[in-house]
């Protein structure tokens, strides 16, 4: 619990003094608030929802103007939904961690390398020369193959899999059931069979990462799939061979990158979208959700659809092709037109 003056302190905005007292002891969305909770307003389409709430004070973005007269003592930010975020950190409760230590039910590898600090849960299993840095935590069932190493502070939540030589970096949070360091998609058709092609390389995970639950992320044929320092990756991800992403991307749920894919830093994929295989995105460019990058995507670039294609004019098409059932009954008279223009002129 903390009072409206704590929350105004961690967020460094001022608190109405009235208010200042008020205790909080959660936060909750508009609607379902109670007096004693803390909401937040981001977009003035919810100001309806603002109007009703019930919560004891809400955080409003700044650039929303507020009708007077509302109930909620209100505390006014540039970002409503990072001033959120730093509030949900206070009230989160804390996460199980396995203690510190080696749990007696892991099966540890002797040649692997376990800082002190680590804990490593219950049916863990660490392989030979595995390398598991300060203050890691290992959950239950996770398996770390051997000469792969796990950076300081990193966290592996349950039946993670990170196979043999792959290496990933601080301070890197992997979700439930993800795997990393699978064999590549790699197979030639010879005349008769699909003959496997051997993916001998590794996967490489930078710093501040944080991948999502059931994610796929492949080792490459050679050399190294590399996940960028500070991307996010969704949950149900496929990232597929020999794929190079850049610092800071971006992958909501369902979408996927093909072998040797390149995405330059801080490139947005929305759910279900996918990139052709040897497809290189620019910096900061965006495929909006359920569309497919078939060609290069230069820098900056919001681009939409299947194929995609600059997203103004996917939307024109999109709104052209609403039109298509008049323009095909408008054609059909013209053409009936022509052909009786052609009966009376012909000789």
């Amino acid at each position: 619990m903390l009072t409206l003056a704590q929350i105004a302190e961690l967020l460094k905005v001022p608190v109405p003094p009235a208010a200042a007292q008020m205790q909080i002891t959660g936060a909750a969305t508009l609607t379902d608030a109670a007096p004693g909770e803390i909401s937040f307003l981001g977009d003035k389409r919810y100001l309806a929802q603002f109007s009703a709430t019930r919560a004891g004070a809400v955080i409003v973005q700044r650039r929303i103007e507020l009708a007077p007269g509302h109930a909620a003592a209100v505390l006014l930010v540039d970002d409503a939904d990072l001033a959120l975020g730093t509030v949900l950190q206070a009230f989160a409760p804390p996460i199980p961690r396995p203690e510190v230590g080696i749990d007696s039910g892991a099966r540890v590898n002797p040649a692997a390398l376990i800082a002190s600090t680590a804990r490593i849960g219950p049916n863990a299993y660490i392989g030979a020369r595995a390398s598991i840095g300060e203050r890691v935590a290992i959950h239950p069932g996770v398996y770390i193959g051997e000469d792969s190493s796990i950076g300081d502070d990193s966290e592996l939540f349950p039946n993670v899999v990170v196979r043999e030589r792959c290496t990933i970096g601080q301070r890197v949070t992997i979700h439930a059931g993800s795997v990393i360091g699978s064999d590549g998609f790699g197979y030639r058709w010879d005349g008769a069979r699909h003959a496997k092609i051997p993916q001998i390389g590794t996967v490489i995970i930078e710093d501040d990462v944080e991948i999502g639950s059931c994610v796929c992320v492949d080792r490459a044929k050679f050399s190294a799939t590399r996940i960028g320092r500070g991307s996010k990756i969704d949950n149900l991800v496929q990232i597929a061979h020999n794929a190079n992403l850049g610092a800071h991307c971006i992958m909501a749920g369902q979408a996927g990158v093909a072998g040797s894919v390149t995405l330059g830093a801080g490139v947005m994929l929305g759910g279900q979208c996918a990139v052709r295989d040897h497809t290189t995105m620019g910096e900061g460019s965006m495929l909006a959700a359920c569309s497919g990058a078939m060609d290069d995507v230069p820098s900056k670039q919001f681009v939409s659809g299947l194929p995609a294609v600059p997203h103004r004019q996917f939307l024109r098409e999109q709104a052209a092709m609403r039109h298509l059932p008049e323009f095909r009954t408008e054609l059909r008279k013209l053409q009936d037109e022509v052909a009786e223009l052609k009966k009376k002129l012909a000789p």
